[in-house]
């Protein structure tokens, strides 16, 4: 296999699949739906569906995407700040199960565009609740400066306006406040912010069908082989503890990182070990082309040299070939001794890697292999 590539272990993708089933299926009324910005490929896509659950879809291509994977409409909600009319039509057409809309210029045009093909459209308002998830900035959502959402005070307006539109059908409401949540604290906050609205919504004479309380579940980065599923258990038993669900209510989920997150890995070959006196630099072929999140968030993700296992020990700084000084994997990791033509694994890679892969530096795109269990060094040489 040329390198970089990316190895997704679909023996531990089912059992994560299995595992929200099973946790979320303790309690009524739940739904859970896959985040099809975390990872598009299509073998993912693929066993996801298969397990049956839904799909969150932030863009027209991963409705398209998630169609052609097999997911019935019924099953597809679509997000997005900046739906374009495509989208809108293409979600229109296939008759999509709701569209979570985020601001009332949108509402408008998804009145207009479902009248002109007298169809009418499922929406739930996306809720900016100022709820901080204490995680990077770049990956809140939930808070007042950020460009995602209905502020709260606007919230029984739109609404109203929603229900004397005749091609819309309010259903509920949307939140999303953020990613890479490992605190189940701020999942708590969330739920008292919703259970404030939606009783402030009651006294106004507005019911509420559907609570979509969006994602952001962590995982564990860094000891991602002792905890490769997430504490699902937890995390549902939160909203079922602490959200005031009626029982006609439908509690919808839209878990991404979490669901694909542990089962992925980036496969890159060392080119040069280089060192300059003040460190030692593994130089590999992958590149934040291939894996931006530490270049773009700061991000971590443990490396494993699957070449040598053994002693001794050296400090290192993993670092890709591309013309950027942020071009860099991790700094001072311990690893075992690294020698040019060794492999290495990026662990934890399964989420916002290779969909997020780009063609700077007109390099190619790595492409993604699967397979039932853990990556066999015998298959790379």
């Amino acid at each position: 296999m040329k390198t970089p590539f990316y190895y997704y272990n679909t023996a531990l993708l089912k059992q994560t699949l299995n595992t929200i089933i099973k946790e979320s299926g303790t309690y009524n009324n739940f739904f859970v739906h896959y985040a099809v910005k975390a990872n598009a490929n299509p073998t993912i896509l693929q066993i996801i569906q298969e397990s049956g659950i839904g799909v969150d879809c932030v863009s027209g291509g991963e409705i398209q995407a998630s169609l052609n994977a097999g997911f019935v409409p019924e099953k597809i909600v679509f997000a997005g700040v900046g739906k374009t009319d495509y989208e809108i039509e293409l979600g229109l057409d296939k008759n999509i199960l709701c569209f979570n809309v985020e601001s009332q210029p949108e509402l408008e045009v998804i009145n207009a565009l479902a009248g002109k093909r007298n169809k009418v459209a499922n929406i739930c308002f996306r809720v900016n609740p100022n709820v901080d998830a204490h995680t990077h900035d770049n990956i809140a959502t939930g808070k007042q400066e950020n460009k995602f959402g209905i502020p709260a005070r606007d919230l029984l307006r739109v609404i109203q306006c929603a229900n004397n539109m005749s091609n819309i059908k309010f259903k509920g409401l949307h939140f999303h406040i953020g990613s890479q949540i490992l605190d189940m604290i701020d999942f708590r906050h969330l739920c008292s912010r919703i259970n404030e609205l939606v009783s402030e919504l009651k006294l106004n004479g507005i019911n509420i069908d559907i609570i979509n309380v969006g994602g952001g579940l962590g995982i564990d980065y860094n000891k991602p082989e002792n905890n490769p599923i997430p504490n699902f258990k937890d995390y549902f038993n939160i909203f079922a503890t602490y959200l005031n669900q009626e029982e006609h209510q439908e509690i919808h989920f839209e878990l991404g990182r979490s669901v694909v997150g542990q089962c992925g890995q980036l496969i890159t070959k060392v080119t040069y070990v280089k060192e300059t006196g003040q460190k030692r630099f593994a130089i590999v072929d992958a590149g934040m082309t291939d894996l931006i999140r530490p270049a773009l968030y700061h991000a971590h993700h443990e490396i494993r040299n699957l070449t040598n296992s053994k002693t001794p020990y050296y400090i290192y700084d993993v670092v890709g070939p591309i013309c950027e000084s942020s071009d860099v994997f991790d700094t001072d990791v311990s690893l075992p001794e690294i020698h040019r033509g060794d492999y290495l694994a990026i662990l934890s890679a399964g989420a916002y890697g290779e969909i997020m892969a780009s063609q700077y530096n007109c390099r190619t795109l790595p492409q993604g292999y699967v397979g039932e269990g853990k990556l066999d060094l015998a298959q790379i040489l």
